[in-house]
C-alpha cells in the first residue's frame, strides 16, 4: 500500500504526534496511532519521532498503513449474556486473548465473535469497542455494524457505560470507598508493563467500594470511568492493594490461583438504538470462587 502524506496545519502545532495521527480519517484510533509510531510506520519530516513528540505545525507527515488482515470466523462456544440485532454481550472465559496482536494470532475473542455476526471497528478487532486482560474473565460489549460500533464506542467514551469488576486484593483499603486518579502509561524502564512511572501519561480513573474484609485480603467491587491498559491491577498496586493471583502487579499464585483474581461482573448501559435500559451480570467463575471460599477460611 502506499505511504499515506499529509502536512501537519499549524492549528495542530504543539500537539502530540499519537493524537494527530488518531485524528487521520485513515487511522481512526490512538491504539493504532501508536503501533504505526512503534513499529517505524509513522515519520516525520522522514525521521523517527516519539508517540509524545510535540508537532510545530508545517511537518510532513508519512504513514504506511499494513494491508487490513481479515480474520476468518471461529466457533468457539462462547457464552453469550445477551442479543440482538445490533449487540452481544459475551462472557469471556480466562485465557483467551481479545483480539489479534499480529496476523499469526489465533483463537481470539475476535474470531469467536466474528462467528457470531459482529462487525464495525477495524478488520482485526471486528465489533469490539472494548477489551479485557487474557487472564481477567467477564463480561465484554461486542456490536454487530458500523454504526452499532460507532454508538456503543462514543457511549464508552462518553462513560454512559457502567463496567465494574470484582478483584480479591492483598491487604485492606483504609476507607470503604475510594477514588483513584493517575494517570497510566508504559513504564519508561520495563515496555511489557504500564504503570505510573511513564513517559506517556493518560488519565485514568477508579472507584472501588469494599464488599467484604477476609482477615489479610479484601474482596473489592470495582468501577472503571476510563479504560487503561492494565487499569484496575496497575492502580490497586499503587495504592498497595495487589490483586491476588496477578504475576506482573499483584501477589502471584496467592491462594493457589493461576490467574488474577479479577472478573467483569456488571455491565449497565442505554441500548444504544432502542433507549432500554440493560443490566447484566456474571457469576464469579469456579476458580474464583474457590479461591474466594479459600480466603474466608484463612
Amino acid at each position: 500500500m502506499a505511504p499515506l502524506r499529509s502536512r501537519v496545519p499549524d492549528a495542530d502545532a504543539g500537539r502530540r504526534l499519537d493524537a494527530v495521527l488518531a485524528s487521520l480519517s485513515e487511522i481512526g484510533s490512538r491504539s493504532l496511532a501508536e503501533r504505526l509510531i512503534a513499529s517505524g510506520a509513522a515519520l516525520v519530516d522522514g525521521e523517527r519521532r516519539a508517540k509524545s513528540y510535540r508537532l510545530e505545525g508545517g511537518e510532513e507527515l508519512e504513514v504506511t498503513l499494513a494491508e487490513p488482515v481479515a480474520l476468518a470466523p471461529m466457533e468457539l462456544r462462547l457464552a453469550v449474556v445477551h442479543e440482538d440485532e445490533h449487540l452481544l454481550v459475551v462472557d469471556k472465559p480466562a485465557g483467551l486473548v481479545t483480539h489479534p496482536s499480529g496476523p499469526e494470532e489465533r483463537a481470539t475473542l475476535a474470531h469467536g465473535v466474528l462467528a457470531l455476526g459482529a462487525a464495525g471497528g477495524e478488520p482485526e478487532r471486528p465489533g469490539i469497542v472494548h477489551r479485557l486482560d487474557r487472564d481477567t474473565s467477564g463480561l465484554i460489549l461486542v456490536a454487530r455494524s458500523d454504526e452499532a460500533h460507532a454508538r456503543l464506542s462514543e457511549a464508552i467514551r462518553a462513560r454512559e457505560v457502567e463496567r465494574r469488576y470484582l478483584a480479591l486484593v492483598r491487604g485492606s483499603p483504609r476507607s470503604r470507598t475510594g477514588r483513584i486518579t493517575a494517570p497510566i502509561g508504559r513504564d519508561r524502564r520495563d515496555r511489557t508493563r504500564h504503570s505510573l512511572d511513564t513517559e506517556s501519561p493518560r488519565v485514568a480513573v477508579t472507584w472501588f467500594e469494599l464488599v467484604e474484609r477476609l482477615g489479610e485480603r479484601s474482596l473489592l467491587d470495582i468501577r472503571l470511568e476510563t479504560g487503561r491498559t492494565h487499569q484496575i491491577r496497575v492502580h490497586l498496586e499503587a495504592i498497595e492493594l495487589p490483586v491476588c493471583g496477578d504475576p506482573v502487579y499483584g501477589a502471584a499464585r496467592d491462594l493457589g490461583l493461576e490467574r488474577q483474581f479479577l472478573h467483569a461482573h456488571r455491565l449497565r448501559f442505554r441500548h444504544p438504538f432502542t433507549g432500554e435500559a440493560l443490566d447484566l451480570a456474571s457469576p464469579l467463575p469456579p476458580e474464583l470462587e474457590a479461591a474466594l471460599t479459600r480466603a474466608r477460611g484463612a
